[in-house]
């Protein structure tokens, strides 16, 4: 079918503001590039030589981007005090409705090595630990469990994830949604707890999407899989210009780092 004038008129804009000559088409297969550029190559080699001094740097970075947008972020020397400040969470804060207090936490292999399932059953608060549904479960089984989750994910006052990555220039937690890592726990109850290591901070954007796109650990899943990009805790003024948090989900957002790499 022949493209009409109007519709030749508006590519031939089109490629005048990219900077290509108007009345020359591109092969699709030239649009996307094959390779890394020496910009990508320049930001993943970056990434990957990062001293721990540089490291630090960042942090310090991502600490001072929280503070504007209430979130909190407090680095820890590893796993143990992580699950003590979450247990000390737990006990200063109350629930939102209700007087129960119940967690949520992600199946994930940083949140499991916190057990805390047993921190928290000192503290006779019961933990909801998320879990993939059997591919090959029936239906009935399928909607069941669904309904069941969510009902536990409901019923918790704090939700407890990790992150894929953590940006420092706009203190924001990068979270993939998969099989087991609901991104509802990250949204849903009013308290968030994430909990990352010092590694999984990059400085920005651009070293965000390089590793996505390049690096071989993370291009099965690249840019092809929901993320939830999460900038401290839900907040609207949409009512007389008056900020509140916790209208569209959580009220409070807390950042955990435990920067102890050896463990």
């Amino acid at each position: 079918m022949m493209d009409t004038p109007d519709q030749i008129k508006f590519l031939r804009r089109i490629r005048t503001a990219l900077g290509h000559a108007p009345d020359v088409s591109r092969e699709v297969q030239h649009l996307f590039a094959e390779g890394p550029s020496a910009e990508d190559l320049q930001l993943l080699d970056r990434v990957r030589q990062r001293p721990a001094a540089d490291r630090q740097v960042l942090l310090e970075r991502l600490i001072e981007a929280g503070k504007p947008i209430n979130l909190n972020v407090i680095p820890l020397p590893d796993s143990a005090y992580a699950t003590a400040a979450i247990a000390r969470l737990v006990t200063e804060k109350n629930p939102e409705w209700g007087e129960a207090k119940k967690v949520t936490a992600w199946r994930h292999p940083l949140i499991e090595s916190l057990n805390l399932p047993e921190a928290l059953d000192r503290l006779q608060v019961p933990v909801h630990v998320t879990a993939p549904i059997p591919p090959a479960a029936d239906r009935g089984f399928d909607q069941a469990e669904r309904e069941r989750q969510r009902a536990c994910i409901i019923a918790s006052f704090i939700g407890v994830t990790s992150a894929d990555f953590c940006l420092a220039d706009t203190a924001t937690l990068v979270l993939r949604n998969r099989p087991g890592q609901p991104r509802s726990v990250a949204l849903v109850p009013s308290i968030h707890i994430a909990v990352i290591t010092l590694d999984q901070i990059v400085a920005d954007m651009k070293e965000l999407f390089a590793l996505l796109r390049w690096v071989a650990h993370f291009r099965p899943e690249g840019l092809s899989n929901y993320m939830s990009f999460i900038s401290g805790p839900s907040k609207t003024a949409d009512i007389e210009a008056t900020m509140v948090h916790g209208a569209h989900g959580p009220r409070e957002v807390h950042l955990f780092v435990v920067t102890d790499l050896t463990g």
